[in-house]
């Protein structure tokens, strides 16, 4: 059974930065899809970037060039660090590990991020 726990978000404004920590205990996450989302208020939940085991990164295209995961074997962590944020990265952001060859996802609780005007 995989927990996952995130941090870093609050409330900023628009232009600032933030970075969101996720910890991940009883796996591994080198072994896993490693994925972002967030949900806006009246939205469905979005991916918004994905680390997959092999190194490989991908981002939605409203977070390109803004946003980066990352990854901390070490401390078994993923990080988003969020750039430029705009008013409409305004949402609850979880943290979800993916184990295909096991059929099992796990997610954290989320951390909120406020982004003003």
């Amino acid at each position: 059974q995989v927990q996952l726990a995130e941090s870093g978000g609050g409330l900023v404004q628009a232009g600032d930065s933030l970075r969101l920590s996720c910890v991940a205990s009883g796996g591994i996450i080198s072994l896993y899809d490693m994925g972002w989302y967030r949900q806006a208020p009246g939205k469905q939940r979005e991916l918004v970037a994905k680390i997959i085991r092999g190194g490989t990164r991908n981002y939605s295209d409203s977070v390109k060039g803004r946003f980066t995961i990352s990854r901390d074997s070490a401390k078994n962590t993923v990080y988003l660090q969020m750039n430029s944020l705009k008013p409409e990265d305004t949402g609850v952001y979880s943290c979800n590990a993916e184990g295909s060859w096991i059929g099992r996802v796990y997610w954290g609780q989320g951390t909120q991020v406020t982004v003003s005007s």
